[in-house]
């Protein structure tokens, strides 16, 4: 019986991370494409294309917070949570193209961005004794990537898919390391669009 319990957790437990990889895979995977159709379009088609990337983004957080938590990487865990009010100021700018700044809102998101990146990465350090494996380094990047990614992207500046880029790859091999193979396509075929979106920003020559 006590074996049979075991077995039926393990399967729960299982579901579950299907579920969160799955819901957190698939809601990325949408804010890459939304975003990389966005690119070169204008009016209300690329206004409601950014609005549904960022909308979708923020939608996407608790799945994958859920699942670096549950692995213990800190610096990933505290970034996706720290990187939501850089998607709050996008979707803000994305809602007035971004046609009216806010200082205040603005400042605030630099401040959250990078308390996240000293958080993340000084609490990583402390709960394993410093840099001691190959996966918080990867943290490292996604860490990098995410949060300047995110935040040069909600001021609609072409560098955060550059970030963009560093991130996909770094959360692709670290999600290969934890046997997370739905995560590993995603973050693949995000790179796909990121740099389809990365082509499409470039500056039309007259």
């Amino acid at each position: 019986m006590r074996s049979f319990n075991a077995v039926l957790a393990l399967s729960e437990k299982s579901i579950m991370d299907l579920i969160l990889q799955i819901w957190g895979g698939s809601f990325y995977l949408l804010n890459k494409i939304f975003f990389a159709l966005s690119e070169g379009r204008k009016g209300a088609s690329k206004k409601n294309l950014r609005l549904s990337a960022w909308s979708i983004y923020i939608l996407g957080v608790p799945a994958w917070v859920i699942i670096l938590v549950d692995h213990q990487d800190w610096i990933a865990a505290s970034i996706e949570a720290g990187g939501v009010p850089a998607m709050l100021l996008g979707l803000y700018n994305a809602y007035h193209d971004n046609k009216k700044p806010n200082k205040v809102f603005n400042k605030l998101v630099t401040l959250c961005t990078y308390l996240a990146l000293v958080l993340g990465l000084s609490y990583s350090i402390i709960y394993h004794a410093g840099i001691t494996s190959l996966s918080q380094v990867l943290e490292v990047g996604v860490m990098l990537g995410f949060l300047l990614g995110s935040y040069y992207m909600a001021k609609s500046n072409r560098l955060g898919w550059l970030f963009f880029m560093l991130m996909n790859l770094n959360m692709a091999i670290l999600m290969f390391l934890q046997e997370k193979p739905i995560l590993m396509a995603q973050q693949l075929m995000s790179l796909c669009f990121v740099i389809y979106g990365f082509n499409k920003s470039r500056p039309q020559q007259s």
